[in-house]
């Protein structure tokens, strides 16, 4: 007996140095794949320019490595990159901790401010979520048959209000938190000049919800972009009714993207420019 009680600290000791390797590869395998596609860098930055200008505030909320930042930073944006998970937190901080235009918030954001438990996948950090719903039903993309979250952290929780009180309105607003999405456009009480946000086909109706919450605050138009193409699937911005017609006439295992929003007043401005 006493042999398997002195076997049983050594087995977790081996399980918790496993679990902390699997998490070291995926920060290791997210980091490299966010900052390794040098080839990108130009096509972003002249993407990103219909919507930031230099001297403007950005907001990268769910920035993960920061590919973002780094985006934002060499258009010449301020940006406040905001991030829960501790150890992308410092990541951030070491590649842009001494930048004075780079401020970092290491939080969730939601409705309201607080402590959320974020479900970590260890593999694949940049699926961790704070929405338990959204984890069950994006199991049904084969794309997530390998996806498990395996570690639970809880962490602080702002909101837009709160973040643009600190820091001041963003010209342009970057959302992706799979699947908390609504949850930090309901804490967000102004129409914002332009933002985006991502989507997946399995659980379009969340993208839908958040297309609704946006028509509540302002008068918005939208278009679509594959995830990581950087090219529209339309040639031109459309009303509420018709992006939603759009969202729910992809087919369920189709590929995601991101859904961009621009202010009807702000519209002229953004099209004037390359790519818009």
């Amino acid at each position: 007996m006493s042999g398997l009680c002195h076997d049983a600290p050594v087995t977790e000791r081996r399980r918790t140095r496993a679990w902390a390797i699997v998490r070291l590869a995926g920060l290791a395998r997210s980091t490299a794949e966010s900052y390794a596609t040098v080839w990108r860098r130009r096509p972003m930055v002249a993407f990103y320019r219909q919507f930031v200008d230099p001297g403007d505030l950005a907001f990268d909320v769910g920035s993960h490595a920061g590919n973002r930042v780094r985006v934002f930073r060499r258009i010449g944006a301020k940006v406040v990159a905001v991030e829960p998970q501790p150890e992308l937190v410092t990541v951030l901080r070491w590649l842009y901790g001494r930048d004075r235009g780079v401020r970092i918030e290491a939080c969730a954001v939601g409705a309201e401010a607080g402590r959320a438990l974020l479900h970590v996948s260890s593999r694949h950090p940049t699926v961790s979520s704070l929405a338990p719903s959204w984890m069950r039903e994006v199991a049904a993309d084969r794309r997530f048959a390998s996806t498990r979250w395996d570690a639970e952290v809880t962490v602080a929780v702002t909101t837009l209000d709160e973040l643009i009180a600190r820091h001041g309105e963003p010209r342009f607003c970057k959302i992706d938190v799979e699947g908390l999405e609504l949850a930090v456009l309901t804490g967000l009480s102004r129409p914002l000049a332009a933002l985006s946000f991502e989507y997946i086909p399995v659980v379009v109706e969340r993208a839908v919800a958040c297309v609704e919450r946006l028509a509540e605050l302002g008068d918005y138009r939208f278009r679509r972009s594959r995830l990581e193409t950087l090219r529209w699937t339309t040639s031109g911005w459309l009303d509420t009714g018709e992006i939603v017609a759009a969202l729910r006439s992809l087919p369920p295992g189709g590929r995601s993207g991101d859904i961009y929003a621009v202010r009807a007043d702000r519209l002229v401005e953004v099209t004037g420019r390359r790519g818009g």
